[in-house]
């Protein structure tokens, strides 16, 4: 029960230090980019690891078909596979720094499912 109160004493003593580094690991996650693809590929998007949406791509084929139905539906698939991989990356990377200990606010900027349990 107390075997992580030495732990906790040392993230204390170093908040400062963790709030730093946090910080950059946080501006690092802008250059974190991922993508998802729908329709075997013709629609591809781009996200980076601060979960903000970079770039659309559609097969010009599949806009000649002029069913916006189905573009409709490949673009939210797309879009939704690149923010859950932006999203495990970033939870990866964020979870590692802090060693296993839990970030406050880091299921609050990475959504459901990020944050390794914080």
């Amino acid at each position: 029960m107390f075997n992580n109160l030495g732990n906790l004493a040392d993230m204390m003593r170093n908040a400062g230090k963790i709030r730093e580094t946090v910080e950059k690991a946080t501006e690092s996650l802008g250059q974190l980019q991922v993508e998802g693809t729908a329709g075997g590929g013709v629609v591809t998007a781009k996200a980076n690891g601060r979960l903000e949406l970079l770039a659309v791509r559609i097969d010009p084929k599949l806009l000649a078909d002029g069913d916006a139905e189905l573009l409709e539906d490949l673009v939210t698939a797309a879009v939704n596979q690149a923010l859950t991989k932006a999203r495990e990356a970033a939870a990866q990377s964020l979870s590692s720094l802090a060693g296993g200990f839990p970030i406050p606010g880091l299921s609050t900027l990475l959504g459901p499912g990020g944050g390794g349990g914080a």
